[in-house]
């Protein structure tokens, strides 16, 4: 294998509905399990812990609420224990995680998404920019800052969740940062089978796969499975039953892939109702000759008819008495005159 050679691996798994310390031992196990397999990258869905609030989608804002107090509960602080444990996880057993989650902060909630290296290091932890649609019920916004490409032990590695790849100016921002690995979370797709072609398997795997050509980079897609815990909790209707379980299968909803960086899917697709792993050999070596055709932030960009604004300077809702903001939105401390 050459130096530029590694293994990623990428996550198709339930977590443990509504229970953040379940859920975490079960990301542990992965890890472990991946880091035993030889990889050096592992990637999982969106808001793995502790699952995803499907029930944002399948009736109204007042009989979601019975889930609001135990989801909150169950979110994640960034320096709390959960993610402490999974740094741990990730030292041990020598591998770089892409992990997603449901963040707290102060009475907010956002879904996030952590890149712990194989130090045990939190390098970078980002949020959603904007959740979809009755995601914005239950989630704050991300901003800027969270744009993140950073340098790893397995190259440049950037992140996004689910429905961002469907932002072309945020995809652009990401690929002028020039990414190496992208991990794309998402949740399973069962919802709506049949009602809703956009929110399916077919289309957000094509956007993942999209992402891969226009980016020139390596794609982990890590789509989760609906688990019968989820089901049992949330489906107590024909109607609800339906909406989360329209083919009837049930767990299910797990299509993830791995793309290379000329969009060529590099593993088998995994039973959409299984949960495991999938392993696959990358070489960045190869993102040269995929960016020799099609470099879209660099020479087959045409900055002087259209270009990207990007503001990464941090949202602040709060600042102190003395403190000013620059032309550019960042807070600094005023100067006495």
């Amino acid at each position: 294998m050459s130096e530029t050679a590694f293994k990623v691996a990428v996550v198709q798994a339930a977590p443990v509905f509504l229970d953040a310390k379940a859920s975490t031992e079960k990301a542990i196990d992965l890890i472990a399990e991946a880091g035993a397999n030889g990889a050096k990258l592992v990637a999982f869905p969106e808001v793995f812990i502790p699952g995803y609030p499907w029930w944002l989608w399948l009736g109204s804002p007042a009989w979601g609420m019975q889930f609001v107090s135990r989801y909150h509960a169950n979110s994640l602080r960034a320096d709390g224990p959960e993610l402490a444990a999974i740094a741990a996880a990730a030292k041990k057993s020598d591998i770089n995680v892409v992990i997603g989650f449901s963040e707290i902060d102060g009475g907010s909630l956002y879904i996030s998404q952590a890149l712990i290296s194989d130090k045990g290091e939190m390098v970078f932890k980002r949020r959603k920019l904007k959740p979809t649609h009755v995601e914005r019920t239950l989630f704050g916004e991300g901003d800027g800052s969270d744009f993140q490409v950073v340098d790893s032990s397995v190259g440049r590695i950037g992140a996004l969740c689910c429905a961002e790849h469907i932002q072309p100016l945020s995809k652009y921002a990401m690929y002028s940062m020039h990414e190496q690995v992208h991990v794309a979370s998402w949740p399973s797709f069962t919802l709506y089978r049949g009602k809703a072609y956009a929110l399916g398997h077919e289309v957000n795997l094509a956007a993942s796969q999209i992402y891969a050509l226009e980016g020139g980079c390596y794609v982990l897609h890590a789509s989760a499975v609906t688990g019968q815990d989820m089901f049992d909790a949330l489906c107590d209707t024909p109607d609800r039953v339906a909406l989360l379980n329209a083919d009837g299968c049930k767990p299910g909803g797990g299509y993830s892939m791995i793309f290379g960086p000329d969009g060529q899917p590099l593993v088998p697709h995994m039973p959409q109702d299984q949960e495991g792993l999938l392993y696959a050999e990358v070489d960045l070596a190869n993102i040269a000759v995929a960016k020799a055709a099609y470099d879209p932030s660099g020479h087959y960009a045409r900055g002087d008819v259209v270009r990207l604004m990007v503001n990464k300077n941090p949202r602040r809702t709060c600042i102190n008495f003395g403190e000013g903001v620059t032309e550019g939105g960042q807070w600094t401390e005023a100067k006495a005159d």
